[in-house]
């Protein structure tokens, strides 16, 4: 217990000095700050980039990750019930996008699409979409390795169920709360990408962090506020989606 007390300990100083930063005037020379005020707030809210930042990188990583669900997961269920022999063959190509640096990367994706007339907004969702799938398909294929997809299927398909009734009425619902947590990992990993978005769009696609970059050498203050309304609001969808996973739960 004393080991969990100050493993935590450690783990919350920092975001509970970021947050008492964002309210301080100063807090320079005592261990506390020297007054509160919410001044770095409103200017941050007052600030029309911040939200055109934040709504880039909420739908940028929104859209990446639906497209996750929708391409992994009939693949990965595609592998795992109808094709087992391929599972050796994808996890040696998911562990690939591990070797690849962001950096190199980003290189990369200039080279081969800058002379071309596709959008690189698209570019850098295929690219998000590729980072992430290595969460999707660890959570989809362990979600159907619980529920015996396999098992499922066979007798879903003896009382007359065609596959994609099957699929989408026993198998989804199955392993929902599985791809909910899946999903909130990805997003969560995407919202707070940084390195390839900024070397290959730069300053003509403005996301929150590269705003919070910009605001690091400006003041330290309004770049805790921006801290703590982002962890604010990877809260809010980490409750969500912890709550849409007991309804689901409650239902079965």
């Amino acid at each position: 217990m004393m080991m969990a007390g100050i493993a935590s300990f450690y783990l919350v100083l920092p975001l509970l000095a970021t947050l008492l930063y964002s309210f301080a005037t100063d807090w320079n020379a005592t261990i506390l700050p020297e007054g509160y005020t919410l001044q770095w707030y409103q200017t941050l809210f007052q600030d029309i980039r911040f939200f055109e930042a934040l709504g880039r990188s909420l739908w940028l990583s929104l859209i990446s990750t639906f497209l996750g669900l929708v391409i992994i997961v009939p693949t990965v269920f595609s592998i795992v019930v109808y094709a087992p022999k391929l599972e050796r063959f994808i996890q040696v190509l998911v562990i690939m996008t591990y070797a690849m640096p962001g950096v190199i990367l980003a290189v990369g994706l200039i080279r081969t699409y800058s002379d071309t007339s596709l959008s690189m907004i698209f570019v850098i969702i295929g690219a998000y979409f590729v980072s992430i799938l290595p969460f999707m398909y660890q959570g989809t294929r362990n979600s159907l390795r619980t529920i015996h997809a396999t098992s499922l299927m066979e007798a879903a398909e003896l009382l007359g169920a065609n596959r994609w009734m099957a699929f989408r009425s026993v198998i989804i619902p199955n392993i929902l709360s599985g791809l909910l947590v899946s999903s909130l990992l990805s997003f969560s990993i995407l919202f707070g990408e940084f390195v390839l978005i900024n070397l290959v769009l730069g300053g003509r696609f403005e996301t929150v962090q590269m705003f919070l970059y910009q605001q690091l050498s400006k003041s330290g203050h309004i770049a805790s506020a921006i801290v703590v309304c982002y962890f604010l609001l990877m809260c809010i969808v980490s409750l969500t989606i912890i709550q849409l996973t007991k309804v689901k739960k409650e239902k079965v």
